[in-house]
């Protein structure tokens, strides 16, 4: 017996289903085996995704739905600010007001935060690379974040904490530099330090302490460096 499957649109009988009938009905020798296939396949295909069919259409993605796949795909493991989402939309021809709606309703259910993307970055990069606010406050600019919420975050150091890193960082620096002429050390420490966003002040008391403690005689080195 032949088995005959109708798809949307075709009635009993007739070359519609006919040709819609399944390779199981060719096998048996009954109806046209070629003209089956193609039409099975073309409708098969036909009921693809919703996207294909739109663009098979010749009608346009909506770009607020662009926008949100976008953005949940860079959010997707690693927090970003609001500024970085929106060069990333723009970047890719997002309409500006299909950006604007998507990413003020992320900010309106918190996968958008500046403010804690800001408390995270001082925190990580405070702790793991020993950078001081200066430096925070430049990274945290480069990423768009305004300059309150850069303020708040930064307050959560204060001169002390940064003078304890500082040390720190001295110390494990410290043993490369022996053998060095005490004008070298002393460049080669304070440099790193300046490099991570400490002042030259705090810099130079820092490393001239920990010189002091190896037995370096310091006389001269109250100048600036």
């Amino acid at each position: 017996m032949t088995r005959r499957t109708e798809w949307p649109g075709t009635e009993g009988g007739g070359a519609g289903s006919e040709s819609a009938m399944e390779p199981v009905a060719n096998a048996s020798g009954a109806g046209s085996g070629r003209g089956a296939g193609r039409g099975s396949r073309s409708r098969t295909e036909d009921r693809g995704s919703p996207f294909s069919s739109r663009a098979g259409k010749g009608e346009p993605l909506d770009p607020a739905e662009q926008a949100r796949t976008i953005c949940l795909r860079l959010l997707t493991g690693t927090p970003r600010t609001r500024k970085q989402l929106a060069d990333a939309l723009r970047k890719r021809e997002i309409p500006d007001e299909a950006a604007e709606e998507v990413l003020s309703r992320f900010e309106d259910v918190g996968l958008i935060d500046d403010a804690a993307f800001a408390d995270a970055w001082v925190e990580s990069r405070h702790h793991g690379r020993g950078l001081a606010r200066r430096a925070l406050v430049r990274e945290l600019r480069t990423k768009g974040v305004d300059p309150t919420v850069i303020d708040e975050a930064v307050g959560q150091l204060d001169s002390e904490q940064e003078e304890e890193t500082a040390r720190a960082l001295v110390a494990r620096k410290l043993p490369s530099t022996r053998g060095l002429d005490r004008d070298k050390r002393l460049r080669r420490l304070a440099g790193m330090l300046a490099r991570k966003g400490y002042g030259e002040g705090m810099a130079l008391r820092v490393v001239r302490q920990a010189l002091e403690e190896e037995g370096e005689d310091t006389d001269g080195l109250d100048e600036p460096f």
